[in-house]
């Protein structure tokens, strides 16, 4: 796989496949990223775990913090990892402990191991690093566009906004690494009138 460039069906299909996400590095404190990424997963319908053996005795939007990975006492479908890179073996390693197995290891933004990677996906487990499934919903799905912002996703409608546990679309067609053929046949063109 190559990690500076995934398709969007591989995002999709991950995104729309798992129910359970184990957050490493999940804070409580309301102006932090991790907190931002939980709680907007966790409104898009998915069952959030909280791990952070720092808050063990707390709870994060309803849910109560674990230790480690071992801690969860329900299969994991995906472990997003909100630590810097020096961290992420280590939670690699635990998750490869698990039975049954995560199906994806997320690397939240900034952060990548090669090594780990390449490990978690020697069993079959999916990899992402230095993406955010946050702000890959969003663009998936145009609800980031509602903010203004350019999602290169093309729909003639907008998304609806979601409700509680609502999870919107991932199936609109980026203009980015899409696969339609009008934006094949658009590229190809643009390259050949240069």
């Amino acid at each position: 796989m190559n990690h500076d460039a995934y398709p969007d069906n591989y995002i999709r299909g991950i995104l729309n496949s798992v129910k359970s996400i184990a957050m490493v590095g999940a804070s409580p404190v309301n102006v932090r990223p991790s907190y931002f990424a939980f709680k907007y997963l966790a409104q898009r319908g998915y069952d959030m775990i909280p791990v952070n053996p720092g808050h063990v005795g707390k709870e994060l939007l309803g849910k109560p913090f674990v230790a480690s990975l071992s801690d969860i006492d329900r299969p994991i479908d995906m472990i997003d990892i909100f630590r810097n890179s020096s961290h992420i073996m280590p939670v690699v390693e635990e998750a490869l402990t698990l039975d049954p197995l995560p199906k994806v290891i997320w690397m939240q933004l900034g952060a990548r191991d090669e090594a780990a990677a390449a490990k978690a996906e020697s069993v079959g487990i999916k990899v992402v690093m230095n993406r955010c499934p946050k702000i890959e919903y969003g663009r998936l799905s145009s609800e980031i566009s509602w903010m203004g912002v350019n999602s290169r996703t093309l729909s003639s409608k907008r998304a609806p906004a979601p409700t509680q546990g609502m999870r919107l679309s991932l199936n609109r067609m980026s203009v980015g690494g899409g696969d339609t053929a009008a934006s094949d046949r658009a590229a190809k063109n643009k390259t050949e009138q240069s």
